[in-house]
């Protein structure tokens, strides 16, 4: 049995990169990662007011963004 704990998720980068890029103004990016509350925030808020979206792309992007464990959403 390993003694590691996984420091990555088991998100992909580019499935969370291509949800935000398209449905990000409903959180469905959010909500693939398991973060449900900012998610629900995000559907209400049209992605915080496009703002929030927009941030979380470029996090995406450069690889700072992460699940609701978290953990960084892996390469």
């Amino acid at each position: 049995m390993s003694k590691y704990v996984s420091v990555v998720s088991d998100k992909k980068k580019w499935t969370t990169f291509w949800l935000c890029t398209f449905l990000g103004m409903f959180g469905i990016h959010r909500f693939y990662v398991r973060r449900y509350a900012s998610g629900l925030l995000f559907m209400f808020t049209m992605g915080g007011f496009f703002i929030g979206a927009i941030i979380d792309w470029i996090a995406i992007l450069f690889g700072n963004f992460r699940d609701g464990d978290g953990l960084r959403i892996r390469r």
